[in-house]
């Protein structure tokens, strides 16, 4: 299973993230996660929804972009978070993505509120293959 890890030294008014996974599925599964759990607890999300996502890119770190926009997207829309993902990203030209989510729809009542994020930032960010696996760099405007 990947980690992330909040870096306080690269944006103060933003949150920036450093991701790792131990494959390209991993890395999009961790982001999911780390995305979720800045915008609430996990725990205080009920799993009623289940909804499929699909993008194509033109290179990874595009996609990965999306995904992200997408998962805050949906927040925004549909005001729905996604506890569990299962992604599978096809490492082909074009990039294409096919993900599972599992999550529910955010109530004022129960759900354990965080941070609103607003948008992923290009500041700072990357997506690279590393010896171990995958890691991306991201800050987001909060």
């Amino acid at each position: 299973m990947g980690r992330w890890t909040v870096l306080e030294e690269i944006a103060v008014a933003d949150c920036a993230l450093e991701i790792e996974g131990d494959s390209l599925d991993d890395l999009f599964e961790t982001a999911a996660r780390a995305l979720c759990e800045l915008m609430v607890d996990p725990a205080t999300v009920a799993p009623t929804v289940e909804r499929t996502v699909s993008l194509v890119a033109g290179a990874v770190d595009l996609l990965f972009y999306d995904w992200l926009s997408e998962l805050i997207f949906l927040k925004d829309r549909d005001r729905e978070v996604f506890i569990r993902t299962q992604v599978r990203v096809t490492t082909a030209s074009p990039w294409r993505l096919a993900a599972r989510l599992e999550g529910g729809s955010i109530d004022p009542e129960h759900t354990a509120l965080r941070a609103d994020l607003k948008a992923v930032t290009l500041h700072r960010f990357a997506v690279e293959e590393t010896g171990m696996g995958w890691r991306a760099r991201v800050v987001i405007d909060i």
